[in-house]
């Protein structure tokens, strides 16, 4: 059994592993460019860069939560804080396109076992009554890091070296090992470990790769390209293989049952629109900045910082109050300031005034922790503990596939009109749907009706 202080020095470990993951989506933003022309890239290989680390975690991370299940939290985490510290040491010192793509997407194999582990992690070493506060502390985190990423990718660009974005990875990493070694205490449950679906993993992962993969290059492929429609097609026959397989095998990969618990499904679907909004924001947000503004990288980083102060103190207000009234009321007062914002962000950044965004931002960033802390207790809530690996590995796939359709799906948006607007008001009135949908479904006590 953990003690108290040994709780809080796992808990920090794992907050930190989870944020350095988050770092890592919008680190490289700002530092594309100067990678660009010192490794003499073409415009499609520097986005490869962020891809292929949203990749490889998008087709693995389900895989990462079921191994928290099947060999322990010890080895699980371990691992993966290894992985990723020494992938980015290797990826500071890449000197050709090909080394840096190849090391990026070792570290998402690193960051799909550190998702799930993290979560799983912190649900355990927290009784329920306290994880609503713990969820939105761990969220804030993430949240935080993801939009500063830019700031400190362009900081380390201009000051240093766009190489220091990785290398900064390998002392945080050797402190988190620190921490988690000399307090975790692998807890005993009294269900068999399950064994690992090989079957299903042979499916899932392609498919779930083919699919982000379709999505993320739709819109500089051409959605009607031969090859984009051929990676739907496979994607749809590996996934619908993978549904028949999991509901066939004794031991799945995915327990697709818990996909009948309303309050897994939606809160799944919170999560997803979470993400997608974050995308909106930050990347979009960051990319107008630049040209639109005409700002620099380091100036677009602190420009986003109103939408990440409030972050820190709404997070531990979510969490209190999602212990206190459930998810159900912080969530859609989250979805409903969340869409507000959002258009109103839509109709101000074609003023192209820096000033007027501010009080958007600011109410954006406060809204965040009210969709996210609520959604992550109701899925950490909704399942045993022997199955918090793998719950924690769905929710994140919704996660990484919300940041994944969300560059598709804005990215096409821009392209189409070539007005910022119409990318903040298209997120907008999305959130403005999915509150619809929470205020029919989401129940007073954080079930769906009908829900089983």
């Amino acid at each position: 059994m953990i003690n108290k202080y040994g709780k809080w020095f796992v808990f920090i470990a794992v907050s930190m592993a989870f944020g350095s993951i988050m770092l890592d989506e919008t680190v490289v933003a700002t530092a594309l460019p100067t990678i660009q022309k010192d490794l003499s890239m073409s415009l499609v290989e520097s986005h490869w860069v962020i891809n292929s680390y949203l990749l490889v975690i998008a087709g693995f991370i389900a895989v990462g939560g079921k191994l928290g299940d099947i060999i322990g939290y010890r080895v699980l985490f371990v691992a993966g804080v290894l992985i990723f510290g020494l992938s980015s040491l290797a990826a500071g010192f890449a000197e050709s396109t090909l080394v840096l793509l190849a090391t990026r997407a070792v570290q998402g194999i690193g960051g799909a076992i550190i998702f799930p582990a993290s979560m799983a992690i912190t649900a355990l070493i927290f009784p329920p009554e306290q994880r609503g506060f713990a969820m939105g502390i761990y969220g804030a985190v993430g949240s935080i890091m993801l939009g500063i990423g830019p700031l400190i990718g362009g900081y380390f660009t201009d000051t240093f070296s766009w190489r220091w974005i990785f290398w900064i990875n390998v002392p945080v990493s050797i402190a988190i090992l620190a921490m988690f070694l000399s307090s975790w205490k692998e807890p005993v449950f009294e269900a068999e470990r399950p064994r690992i679906d090989i079957l299903g993993l042979i499916l899932l992962v392609p498919g779930i790769g083919t699919l982000v993969l379709a999505i993320m290059q739709g819109a500089e492929w051409g959605w009607k390209s031969d090859i984009i429609i051929a990676l739907f097609i496979a994607a749809a026959l590996l996934l619908t293989l993978f549904i028949i397989a999991e509901l066939k095998i004794k031991q799945p990969l995915i327990e697709l049952d818990l996909f009948t618990n309303g309050t897994f499904s939606s809160a799944n679907l919170l999560i997803y629109t979470g993400q997608f909004t974050k995308t909106a924001v930050i990347v979009f947000g960051a990319l107008y900045f630049q040209q639109a503004l005409k700002m620099d990288p380091l100036k677009a980083g602190l420009a986003l910082m109103p939408a990440m102060v409030p972050v820190a103190i709404m997070a531990v207000i979510a969490g209190k109050a999602t212990d206190r009234f459930g998810p159900r009321g912080p969530c859609l007062f989250g979805l409903l300031l969340g869409s507000i914002s959002l258009i109103l962000m839509g109709f101000t950044v074609g003023t192209e005034n820096y000033l007027l965004l501010i009080p958007t931002l600011f109410t954006w960033g406060a809204t965040m922790p009210f969709i996210f802390a609520p959604a992550l207790i109701a899925v950490m809530n909704s399942v045993p503990g022997e199955k918090q690996g793998q719950a924690s590995g769905i929710v994140l796939t919704s996660q990484i596939l919300g940041a994944a359709v969300g560059l598709a799906v804005l990215s096409a948006v821009l392209l189409e009109f070539h007005n910022f607007k119409f990318v903040f008001l298209t997120i907008g009135f999305f959130v403005a749907f999915v509150t619809i949908v929470a205020w029919f479904y989401l129940d007073p006590k954080g079930k769906m009706k009908g829900a089983g």
